[in-house]
């Protein structure tokens, strides 16, 4: 049987859309690689986040405020369909600074964001807290820490949570898995697409590809942007420790079974994953900085993963002009905009209008840019 929809890539991007389409009634079929593949969504610190989202680009400011509108019911949805709790909070959230020139920076940046969407400059709210005000929201805070930008609408939940809720629910909905199926080539057919992999072959009427960096070869294939490259960030985890009525960070934060994860970093290091003794020594002196009393806990893990980071930053959907029918996402703020892609991108993408409904979103973006600097 024919399905309507190959997703290529089940990460939380692709399996997000799959749940979306699957909840509208779709036949889809995900083809994900094997468990050795470069993996954003199992190595980041499941932020959803709305702060400094934008900055040059409104729409995706726009779209993060409403996705983490959008979350409470999504996380909400996910668990009474699969009984898993995303540990999903929204109390607001702090991006810190360390010095005066950070923090007006970080204002004049906020500033021009708001300037630049009157929805936003309506409905976003963020204020900037010196460092004895941000003691409400971050108890135990260093006196190494210039203040920071606090937000009603940030968040955190589990990201291996949310991408476990969103197969099981998936898999209930009828979806078609199938793991360790490499895509090797994409081929646009006269009545769909096929696909093939390192197990066999694979047809539907329309195609995703929402692939993570392996977009870069496979976009091209069906006429659309591959314009996505590694950018890799370590993090560091403390052992467990008591719970403290905390406001996540981007640079710690506190999960809910105890331990810290503490990160924030962007290297160009290629598609190399590996983690480096310098940085990790960097991130655990930032780690006290901003947390003294973390100066004797034990760090018990360590990663390094790679985001999947367009030319500007911002998330790349496209649909294809040349094959219509096969569409390309990719974004490195999947877990933020998981709200978003599983309701109003999987209903462009079903009603075939996200050519025009994010059509700034396109990578001919990177084209005029190349022509018009």
């Amino acid at each position: 049987m024919q399905r309507d929809f190959l997703i290529i890539g089940g990460g939380v991007v692709g399996m997000a859309v799959a749940y979306g389409l699957l909840r509208a009634g779709q036949r889809v079929t995900v083809l994900d690689g094997s468990d050795d593949t470069l993996r954003a969504s199992r190595g980041n610190a499941g932020l959803t986040w709305v702060q400094g989202k934008g900055a040059g680009m409104p729409a995706y400011a726009e779209l993060s405020f409403e996705a983490s509108l959008a979350w409470p019911e999504f996380a909400d949805e996910l668990k009474e369909r699969t009984g898993i709790d995303l540990e999903y909070e929204r109390r607001g959230g702090v991006d810190l600074c360390f010095d005066q020139e950070e923090a007006e920076a970080r204002q004049r940046e906020y500033s021009a964001i708001q300037a630049a969407s009157p929805s936003l400059a309506r409905r976003f709210r963020w204020e900037y807290l010196d460092r004895g005000s941000l003691a409400a929201h971050l108890p135990g805070l260093g006196e190494g820490v210039h203040g920071g930008t606090w937000s009603p609408h940030d968040g955190h939940c589990n990201p291996l949570y949310l991408l476990r809720a969103l197969f099981a629910a998936s898999r209930t909905l009828g979806l078609d898995y199938r793991p360790a199926s490499e895509v090797l080539s994409l081929t646009p057919l006269k009545n769909g697409f096929r696909a093939d992999t390192s197990r066999g072959a694979y047809e539907a009427e329309r195609l995703i590809v929402a692939a993570g960096l392996g977009s870069a070869a496979l976009a091209p294939m069906v006429g659309l942007s591959g314009a996505v490259h590694p950018v890799r960030g370590q993090v560091l985890v403390t052992e467990r420790m008591p719970k403290i009525d905390q406001l996540p960070t981007p640079q710690i934060r506190q999960t809910a079974s105890g331990g810290y994860l503490v990160g924030d970093t962007q290297e160009a290091v290629g598609f190399d994953r590996g983690v480096t003794l310098t940085l990790m020594q960097q991130l655990a002196e930032r780690a006290v900085r901003i947390f003294p009393f973390l100066d004797h806990a034990r760090l018990v893990r360590a990663w390094g993963a790679l985001r999947v980071m367009t030319p500007d930053g911002n998330p790349l959907y496209e649909a294809s002009r040349q094959y219509p029918g096969a569409y390309g996402l990719s974004s490195h703020s999947g877990i933020s905009l998981a709200a978003f892609h599983a309701g109003d991108l999987a209903e462009s993408i079903l009603q075939d209008s996200l050519g025009h409904e994010y059509a700034e979103f396109s990578g001919a973006r990177f084209t005029r840019s190349v022509l018009h600097p």
